[in-house]
């Protein structure tokens, strides 16, 4: 395999080192630059299995809704159930970034029943990955 050099910036922590990536064959780098574990950690992640939270919104099932939580004004139509059309949901880590796209079919086909809490689990095991879909705010 022929040799391919990278260069690139850890995120991981507020030094910012500028690493050096030499990748040795398919599974294999060697890094430099890097003034702690963390940034090594980090090359290898990024090159060899890239993750990204994935945050997205699904739909709200019909005839589902919640209550609002500010006391509103007597008579007004705060008062009354409202329904929002759409959740906030999210992964609970770093998700193969070369299957978002399914992963995003997955979430915008989901219909939540309100009220949802913070952390219920709407999708276990997505994709087969160990990885959940949760909600990310309750409602």
């Amino acid at each position: 395999m022929d040799e391919m050099k990278n260069e690139m910036i850890c995120i991981t922590c507020p030094m910012g080192c500028h690493l050096k990536i030499e990748r040795l064959s398919e599974n294999e780098i060697a890094v430099t630059g890097n003034r702690c574990v963390r940034g090594e950690q980090y090359a290898k992640e990024e090159i060899l299995s890239p993750r990204r939270m994935v945050t997205a919104t699904c739909r709200v099932k019909k005839g589902t809704g919640a209550k609002r939580t500010a006391v509103p004004a007597p008579g007004s139509a705060a008062d009354s159930l409202y329904r929002p059309r759409r959740i906030p949901v999210r992964t609970t880590t770093g998700f193969p970034r070369e299957r978002i796209a399914e992963l995003l079919d997955i979430i915008y086909g989901l219909e939540v029943e309100l009220p949802a809490e913070r952390g219920d689990i709407l999708v276990a095991d997505a994709l087969g990955t160990g990885i959940d879909i949760v909600v990310a705010r309750s409602m």
